[in-house]
């Protein structure tokens, strides 16, 4: 094991797989001579070349369609956006064709798109968003959230290997905010298998990405407080999605929130609420509640972008609703 930041930790599991494998590359604005935006691939072209660590136009359609094509031929590629955001310029390849494909041929498509999302530093409705929600109702394509630097290694290693396009949402909030150990060498997290952040009985938190740091903070907060013990569950990837998980922590604690950095209307949340409200209706003791984001672009101000995104606080106020019931 060793100590490292969510950065690293995603920078050396796709440093390990391009060892392993010399059939993965990357491509994207920036990531060969520059390092990537946040520094990711610092070092890869000078290790792997610039055959294998590709510096492209800035044309998120061209990024995308070339690694649609070279999957098809065989290739693993990785695909950098810059900010999460600008994935909508790809949104037809990745729509209509690549999340298409195995379905309409019986082929495998082996891709990663990383998409450095979401908000915390002040940059606005541009390079500030969430979009997971957008591309869970395709299918064909998987969605991948992680929160923690092991989760990040594991679970980049495990999309990369993957015969499926998968897009990987790594939160720009976490970079180099948190640590944690990271086991060293070949290392994987199955899809679809959500994780108990932090063990609790009285209600369940259900969230991805940074808003588990929130939640824990929260849960923290409720149980110095009052003793109100608040179990988090980490979903870790939301295409697929652990059901089984989430109703069996409902089951125990009859109560749900869920929480998501994404806007409200239609977010990630819904599905969940709905499905929980569908199979486990005569389990709950309280209504499904949901922290989110408001409906509206993401403000630039760094006031109205923390009142933009779920705060500790607003997470502590649905808790004491839901504890009152």
């Amino acid at each position: 094991m060793a100590v490292r930041t969510y950065l690293q930790a995603i920078s050396d599991g796709l440093r390990e797989e391009m060892r392993r494998d010399e059939r993965v590359f990357v491509i994207g604005e920036d990531v060969g001579v520059y390092g990537g935006a946040f520094k990711v691939t610092q070092g890869f072209q000078s290790e792997f070349g610039p055959w294998r660590v590709l510096d492209s136009p800035l044309a998120e359609t061209a990024i995308v369609g070339a690694c649609t094509g070279a999957s098809m031929m065989g290739m693993r590629p990785v695909a950098e956006m810059q900010f999460a955001d600008f994935v909508s310029c790809a949104w037809d390849h990745l729509v209509t064709v690549a999340a298409k494909q195995h379905y309409r041929a019986g082929s495998p498509l082996p891709f990663v798109v990383r998409l450095p999302s979401g908000g915390g530093f002040s940059g606005g409705p541009f390079h500030s968003q969430n979009p997971e929600s957008s591309f869970a109702h395709i299918p064909g394509l998987k969605i991948v959230c992680p929160s923690t630097p092991e989760d990040a290694k594991g679970l980049l290693v495990e999309a990369i290997r993957d015969p499926n396009p998968v897009l990987y949402f790594e939160h720009k909030h976490l970079y180099r905010r948190i640590k944690g150990e990271v086991p060293e060498g070949d290392w994987t997290i199955p899809f679809g298998e959500a994780r108990v952040h932090r063990a609790g009985s009285d209600l369940t938190i259900v969230t991805w990405g940074a808003m588990v740091h929130t939640a824990d903070e929260a849960a923290a907060r409720a149980a110095e407080r009052d003793g109100t013990s608040v179990e988090v569950l980490d979903l870790r990837t939301i295409t697929p999605w652990d059901r089984t998980a989430v109703l069996s922590s409902v089951a125990r604690t009859a109560k749900l929130l869920v929480l998501h950095e994404d806007t409200r209307t239609a977010g990630f949340g819904a599905e969940i609420a709905a499905t929980v409200a569908e199979e486990a209706f005569e389990l709950l003791d309280a209504p499904i509640l949901r922290v989110a984001a408001p409906d509206t672009p993401v403000p630039f101000s760094p006031p109205l972008e923390k009142a933009f995104i779920p705060q500790v606080d607003d997470v502590l106020r649905a808790i004491d609703r839901l504890a009152s019931y």
